[in-house]
């Protein structure tokens, strides 16, 4: 049986604020696995972002495990993580983080030029996402000359140029009206079946449920039933 693309085991992750302790994440556990769209829903503050951080190896758990592809992730040294968040994950976020000098492609092209990609086999295959995303024509337009749902199409083309194992999604439409809300759902649940990416976003959106194959909600750093 494959190993699952990523597996959480009874993480706990708690924060010192001042004299307080936040426990942002109580015994968390669950897997993803190739094909899945998993959608985590809960309200502000309820341990969703932790979540995506110590799936992504950016945090360490206080008590737990990590496993990526069956690594655990407290056996991984810095060097060896980094090389798989750069190859293996794929991060899309509330605001879009383009830089602001960089020309859509270009910006698209960077995560395979940091990896030591050829630029003209790195802009070529920026290229070809962008126009799978129907961005073609805005390819060497800056971010502050595309739209809100634009830039965030750029941004999913980043993060997937790669062509990740695991995409993972915080709050993706937060920054969107509706109608480009809708767009990013569209585009992200058909992400499984074209590229066998697998998904965990995060939301406080509950309708976002219906966009994917498997949901869970978190609340106060705990899954519920």
């Amino acid at each position: 049986m494959t190993a699952p693309l990523v597996g959480l085991q009874d993480v706990h992750r708690s924060y010192t604020r001042g004299d307080e302790v936040v426990n942002a994440l109580r015994g968390v556990s669950f897997d993803v696995c190739a094909g899945e769209f998993v959608v985590v829903t809960g309200p502000s503050g309820s341990g969703k972002s932790t979540l995506l951080h110590v799936m992504a190896g950016l945090d360490r758990p206080n008590f737990g495990e990590v496993l990526l592809e069956g690594r655990p992730i407290s056996k991984m040294p810095d060097d060896d993580l980094t090389l798989y968040r750069r190859r293996r994950l794929g991060f899309i976020f509330q605001f879009f983080h383009l830089l602001p000098t960089l020309s859509a492609v270009d910006n698209v092209a960077l995560p395979l030029l940091l990896d030591g990609r050829p630029p003209r086999d790195a802009e070529r295959t920026a290229m070809e996402r962008l126009e799978r995303l129907g961005l073609g024509p805005r390819a060497q337009h800056r971010p502050r000359e595309l739209s809100g749902g634009e830039q965030q199409r750029v941004a999913i083309a980043r993060a997937l140029v790669a062509e990740p194992a695991l995409l993972l999604a915080d709050e993706p439409t937060g920054n969107l009206d509706s109608a480009a809300g809708a767009e990013v759902y569209d585009i992200l649940s058909g992400l499984p079946g074209d590229l066998g990416t697998a998904i965990v976003m995060v939301t406080h959106d509950r309708d976002a449920v219906a966009h994917g194959t498997r949901s869970l909600r978190i609340v106060d750093g705990r899954l519920e039933a």
